[in-house]
Order: C-alpha cells, then structure tokens, then sequence
C-alpha cells in the first residue's frame, strides 16, 4: 500500500515525456516590460523552443506569455493559468518547455515546488538550455542552478536598486508611473541614456487643484465635498484618470494625501515586492515642481 502511493507521486522518469508524439507547452517569460516591448527575447525564446521540440518530435500545443513579470514569486497570471489547464482531469500537457529554468521560477523552493505539483500530474517541466534527468546527481544539479539563479536574481535587484536610489538623488525620474498632473520632459543624455524629470502637464494640473479645492471648498452650491461626494461630482461630469477610468475613493485619496503636489516627490518609499513601508531614513526625496500650495495640501 504504501509503495504505491509512493510510487503514484514520484517524478515522470525521463522517457514518460520525452518520447516522440508528446504533447508540449511553451513557457516565454521577460522580467520587465522595457524587455517585453522591446521584443527581442520573446520571439528568441519562441523560436528556439520550437526548434527543440521539434528535434524531439513533440507537438507545441499550447503557449503561454508572460511579458514584464518576475519570476521571485507565482504572482503570474500566465503562469497560473497554464499551471492550473496543465494539473486539470484531462491531461492535455505530457511537458512544459522553457529556455530555462529561470524562466519559470528563480526561487529555489517555488521551483521545486511546482515541479512536483507537475510531476503528480504526470507533466514535465523541461530546459532547452539545460537539460536534466530525475536520477538523483541531476535532480541535485538543478537545484544547484535554482540556487545560483536565485542568487543572482537578488543580487541584481541589489544593483539595479542602487541605481535607481543615485538616479533618484539626482533629480531624475525612475520610470514608475507618472502621477496625474505630472508628465515626464528630457532633462539631459549620458551616452545613450536619456535622463528625464517630472514637469507640470497644465491640463491635467487645473483637474488637480480642481479635486483640492471640491474636497476643502465645495463647488460654490454648497460647503467642502468630501472625498465620495468628490468622486461623484467628477465622474458625473466625465472627468478621467490618466487610464481612462472613474475615479474612485481610493484613487482620490492617494491624490489628496501625496506630498509630489507640493513639490515632494519621495522615492524608495515601499518595498517593490511586499509594498510595505520602508524605514523612513531610506526614503529619497526629490524636489519637482508644485502644483498645490503648502497651506491648501496641509489644510486638505
């Protein structure tokens, strides 16, 4: 009894999924969306997992797209959904085909996480670029690059973080979205580098002072609106965030409580990740130009 249910959960040997005829699904992964627009490393992976699946004789009956998402997590909705069509009842996977295998995860345990939760499903996850059995040296060897990814994936962040905190010491903007009244002007180039900062964009500057002074005066029929009363007067007179979409209670709040409009646009203040506030001694503050004067933000 117990050999069975052993056996019913280990790993898909090596000749489970790679015979010719099996059914394979393809994986491409970019980690930021600068990459993904650029399109080169998309159309790369596409192409040469074809190419391999098509030296093993295995049908691509499936892809799955991840453009501009980290792999430190499962916060993908790509990946979950190919995770979930690859475990249903039906099996319609024998493989999953990355370039590697930090294209599907570069957290150690995640990665063997999911591997097995593949593997009961009888799917198996494969590397163009590195190629591994389930003995036990080659199960090892993956986890050793899992680790090493994982490694170097942090230490990235590291320096991509310095980067950006020095970048943001300077004056200069970093790339995150650009707050509604604000746009984004080329300040100067350091090689082929074009370093830009915040300026004021008029139109959408007047529906800011406008959201202040509705919240702490009113529209001149009655007294100080509020937050939801706010909302309401806006969307009703077709006013729209830089997306398109109504204004809400929480989109109006951020507005009223964000010191850039008073000249105090802080960078580095939440953890990219958690989203949860960093020590205030990291904090960097870069001065832009005001919309909204001290007394009326401090008053609001």
């Amino acid at each position: 009894m117990n050999i069975r249910h052993r056996d019913a959960f280990r790993p898909a040997s090596n000749n489970d999924a790679l015979t010719p005829g099996a059914r394979a699904c393809a994986y491409l992964r970019v980690s930021t969306g600068r990459q993904a627009e650029s399109d080169l490393s998309i159309p790369d992976q596409r192409k040469q997992i074809a190419s391999f699946s098509k030296n093993k004789e295995w049908s691509l009956v499936a892809e799955f797209v991840e453009p501009g998402a980290s792999a430190m997590d499962d916060n993908r909705a790509e990946f979950q959904k190919m995770i979930e069509r690859a475990t249903d009842d039906d099996r319609p996977f024998d493989v999953i085909v990355v370039h590697s295998f930090s294209r599907f995860f570069r957290d150690a345990f995640g990665l063997e996480m999911y591997i097995r939760r593949l593997a009961k499903a009888g799917v198996r996850l494969v590397s163009i670029t590195q190629e591994l059995g389930d003995d036990p040296a080659q199960v090892m060897m993956r986890q050793v690059i899992a680790l090493f990814d994982e490694y170097q994936s942090r230490e990235n962040a590291k320096h991509v973080l310095r980067a950006m905190n020095e970048n943001a010491r300077q004056g200069f903007y970093n790339g995150s979205r650009v707050p509604l009244g604000y746009r984004t002007e080329e300040n100067e180039k350091r090689g082929t580098r074009v370093k830009k900062k915040l300026a004021i964009d008029p139109s959408e500057a007047e529906t800011i002072r406008l959201i202040f002074r509705l919240y702490r005066h009113g529209d001149g029929q009655s007294g100080p609106l509020g937050v939801k009363h706010t909302v309401t007067w806006l969307n009703q007179r077709g006013y729209r965030t830089r997306l398109g979409a109504r204004f809400g209670v929480a989109t109006l709040h951020t507005i009223l409580t964000n010191s850039i409009y008073v000249g105090q646009w802080v960078f580095n203040k939440r953890d990219s990740r958690t989203q949860r506030e960093k020590p205030v001694d990291q904090w960097i503050t870069i001065e832009v130009p005001p919309i909204i004067e001290r007394a009326e933000f401090d008053a609001v």
